[in-house]
């Protein structure tokens, strides 16, 4: 079981990696915003207060240490997903892992986004409130495509 673990652990950090480095890449090409985590650990901080859905998280009273928060949380997640795949699949797969699966569940993966995250953000439901949503979605597909690569790359490991 540890070793499910410590594999779905990696798995999770080069899936994470590998969708930081795929950001700075169309940052750079493509001179599309970074992503800002700040916003994403405003979200999180105010949960304890008990507010999970805003209006406009970026009107949101500003949360200490914010930035910090929303990079310990973008990683908490990816690793957590990665743990739950290799949990998912077991050793067999584990132990000759094939993309399909690893793809699979990262799009799968982006319904956490769609559904919960962006509306909570006041974003709305697959970015809708945002001014672009198609190309929102379009973005977030290819970026959690990204993540599958991570996570199969890093079962290969």
């Amino acid at each position: 079981m540890s070793e499910i673990l410590t594999t779905g652990l990696l798995m999770g950090l080069i899936a994470t990696l590998a969708m930081d480095a795929w950001a700075v890449l169309i940052n750079r090409v493509m001179k599309l915003p970074a992503p800002n985590w700040g916003l994403p650990g405003r979200w999180v901080g105010h949960m304890p207060a008990g507010r999970l859905f805003h209006d406009d998280i970026a009107a949101a009273d500003p949360v200490a240490g914010e930035h910090a928060i929303g990079w310990v949380f973008h990683y908490a997640v990816g690793i957590a997903y990665g743990v739950a795949l290799a949990l998912i699949m077991g050793p067999s797969w584990l132990a000759a892992p094939t993309f399909l699966p690893a793809f699979v569940f990262a799009i799968a993966t982006i319904s956490f986004g769609w559904f919960l995250m962006q509306p909570g953000m006041g974003a709305g439901l697959a970015a809708s409130r945002t001014p672009t949503p198609w190309r929102a979605r379009g973005l977030g597909l290819a970026a959690h495509t990204v993540f599958g690569v991570g996570l199969w790359a890093g079962a290969v490991i």
